[in-house]
This record gives C-alpha cells, sequence and structure tokens, in this order.
C-alpha cells in the first residue's frame, strides 16, 4: 500500500505518493485543479494506478495554530476526496511547506515558469514526508 500527499491549490495541486514500503516519496505530480471536478477525477485516477491505500491532504493553519478559510476549503475538499476516492483521509498541517518548497527549488536554481509548475509537487512531498514520519513514530 502506498499514501498519496496532497498539497491543494486553486491553480495547481500537488501530489506525492509513497514507495510501497511508505517510508519515503516515491513520485510526484502536479494536477491543475481550475475544473474542480477534473482535479478529483484525476487524483483518484492517480491515487487508483498507484495502489493508494490511505490520502493525507495538507491543512493550512495559521502561525498561531487557527485555521482561516483557507483551512475550511482544504476540510471539504478531503471530506469529498475520501467519498468519492472511498479512501481513508488525513489532515496534516501544513504550515511553512511553501514557503520550505521556495527555499529548496532556489537552493536548486529553478525560478520561473519552471518553479511554478514544481513548487506544488515540492510542497505535497514535504507534507508526505512529514505524515510518513509521524507513522514511523
Amino acid at each position: 500500500m502506498r499514501i498519496m500527499g496532497i498539497d491543494y491549490g486553486d491553480a495547481r495541486t500537488g501530489i506525492a505518493i509513497s514507495d510501497l514500503l511508505c517510508t519515503i516519496v516515491g513520485s510526484t505530480a502536479v494536477v491543475p485543479s481550475r475544473n474542480h471536478e477534473k482535479a478529483m477525477a484525476d487524483i483518484i485516477r492517480l491515487a487508483k494506478e498507484n495502489e493508494v491505500g490511505e490520502i493525507v491532504v495538507g491543512l493550512p493553519k495559521n502561525m498561531d495554530g487557527t485555521e482561516g478559510p483557507r483551512a475550511e476549503l482544504c476540510r471539504a475538499f478531503a471530506k469529498e476526496l475520501e467519498e468519492a476516492a472511498g479512501l481513508p483521509v488525513a489532515m496534516w498541517d501544513e504550515r511553512r511547506t511553501t514557503v520550505e518548497a521556495h527555499n529548496i527549488l532556489s537552493a536548486h536554481n529553478y525560478h520561473g515558469q519552471k518553479r511554478k509548475n514544481t513548487v506544488d509537487a515540492v510542497a505535497a512531498s514535504l507534507i508526505l514526508e512529514g505524515y510518513l514520519a509521524f507513522k514511523k513514530r
């Protein structure tokens, strides 16, 4: 069984999928998400193709730990995904993952369009890595 990490966004949604042992991130992708139904179908297709048994969605909390409107959107997305995919969906605190993703890409000289097309997948990888480390404990 693999675990899928998701960084849900308005324009793009980052996807990261673990290896079979659920120890590291094995692959990443970015799904356009302006068309909600198509994005949902693409995510479910990727989950099936990769034999995903669990999904974790990033929960964008404020720095003080409270939840705002964006967190509410992510919770609604996670609930809809759980029902549509028939898989358990967990939420994972994603504070600073996008900032860390930009820092990682800057360190590897990814700029402009190249960065725009990659940052969501890197953020999803960071969400998944955090969740995998938590599950190991």
